[in-house]
């Protein structure tokens, strides 16, 4: 790693998980406009992405940016889950007919908070209404702590066939200045026994950059995914945003890696990663060549929305839940965050948004660049329904990338070299019209490296 570059690009930069970012959002359509934009996005062989936010966890881990409500009282669960039957109803009387569900995913706060018996009333109340073909991806988020074998079998015995495991570190010296009560023994445990009921992918959600984390602790955490060796990884960086998230002031910035000791942390992981056969994708994200994510990312077809790197690409992703996002291609809208105001905006009848933002033109020419740019390193444009002159101008800001060696540029195309990999998001940050429109003065996003 290029120490200069490293600190000349170590800037606050969007993950671009959408574009343009939820910052720069600023047309929330009308419940009837953001109808008429899913209904035109419906396409019912392609199918529709449908994600879930269950946002309950018991204990707040302090480094979390996620969306959550923190409670022991497990009576929450029915209500919360008849919220989202009803709203998923709402979306059902627009489409006019059982879609075909093509994807499933269940984020959080802690799906596994949830009991067996609520996750099964949630999931069939989705499946009963829709069409779910043979080789539909359904997944959900685990906990270690929490997800027991009647979890995973329970989910198990109606579709679900990969998950997710939070593992972050497997130091327990990190896990307690983050507060995550979880053992090494439990992940082996999850690992093991989803394998058992025939899960046919397992990922681990890993961190790098967390609080007393340093390159011993890296080689004792790739040393335990060797040994329980997961089929894919998600290898994140640590986004310390305390002016968003207070829970992170829980300890200090001097307890934090940063610059170029936070860089080779992630260097040496996706090293011992490689070692072990696994394969970067993307950005942050590993997998074996025998999983379908690499092999969508080798036939070109990898897709990246709000529920990460996926091998299924459908114009139509609806969120239910609190603070759930959605996406008809050329519009996004958000739930409200709080529980409170989300219920009462179902049990309403309304379809529970409060933000959102319709595409522009130029807005979906950069979209398509920046989604090209994030899962498959390149782009082109010599179609001319791909230029635009917001885009145009993007390429025209790359020179200071292109003289570092970054990125390679032709007449109509875009290729990031390996030595710009690491620096992706500062790429996609060169094409965002919006925010070169209207630089942020306060701190908005977490630091690239």
């Amino acid at each position: 790693m290029n120490t200069k570059l490293l600190r000349k690009y170590d800037l606050p930069v969007p993950r671009y998980t959408s574009y343009p970012t939820v910052p720069y959002w600023d047309s929330t359509p009308s419940e009837q406009l953001w109808k008429e934009k899913v209904l035109s996005a419906f396409d019912m062989d392609q199918g529709i992405s449908l994600y879930i936010h269950l946002p309950y966890c018991e204990k707040l881990c302090t480094y979390c940016g996620c969306n959550k409500h923190i409670t022991k009282n497990h009576l929450v669960e029915q209500p919360y889950v008849e919220s989202v039957l009803k709203e998923w109803s709402l979306y059902l009387e627009v489409l006019g007919r059982r879609p075909v569900l093509k994807e499933l995913h269940l984020g959080g706060g802690t799906p596994t908070f949830f009991s067996p018996e609520s996750l099964r009333m949630l999931v069939e109340g989705i499946t009963a209404k829709a069409i779910v073909p043979e080789d539909a991806d359904f997944s959900f988020e685990a906990h270690p702590s929490s997800t027991t074998w009647e979890h995973l079998k329970t989910l198990r015995e109606i579709g679900f066939k990969r998950l997710s495991i939070g593992v972050q570190d497997f130091s327990p010296i990190i896990l307690d200045i983050i507060n995550r009560q979880q053992t090494a023994e439990q992940v082996e445990n999850v690992t093991q026994q989803a394998r058992t009921l025939g899960y046919s992918s397992i990922n681990y959600d890993l961190i790098f950059g967390l609080p007393l984390q340093d390159a011993q602790a890296i080689r004792n955490t790739m040393a335990r995914v060797a040994q329980l060796r997961p089929d894919r990884i998600a290898f994140y960086s640590y986004a310390h945003v305390p002016w968003i998230k207070p829970s992170q002031r829980a300890y200090s910035e001097a307890d934090l890696p940063l610059g170029d000791d936070k860089r080779k942390l992630y260097e040496l992981g996706r090293a011992l990663l490689e070692a072990e056969g696994y394969l970067e994708i993307g950005l942050d994200h590993f997998a074996l060549a025998s999983d379908e994510l690499y092999h969508a990312y080798e036939s070109g077809a990898l897709h990246r929305n709000f529920m990460g790197y996926t091998p299924a690409h459908t114009r139509l992703s609806i969120g239910l839940g609190a603070s759930a996002i959605s996406d008809s291609w050329d519009a996004y809208v958000q739930n409200e965050k709080k529980i409170v105001d989300y219920r009462a905006r179902v049990a309403e009848g309304r379809l529970p948004f409060f933000k959102g933002h319709v595409l522009t033109h130029p807005d979906q020419i950069i979209r398509k660049h920046i989604l090209n740019l994030m899962c498959q390193h390149e782009t082109q444009w010599i179609n001319p329904a791909l230029q635009d002159d917001a885009f145009l101008e993007g390429i025209d800001r790359m020179d200071e990338l292109e003289k570092d060696g970054l990125i390679l540029r032709a007449p109509f195309s875009l290729e990031v070299t390996q030595e710009g990999l690491p620096f992706l998001r500062n790429i996609c940050q060169a094409l965002d019209a919006r925010l070169w429109e209207r630089r942020p003065t306060a701190p908005l996003f977490s630091s690239a490296i």
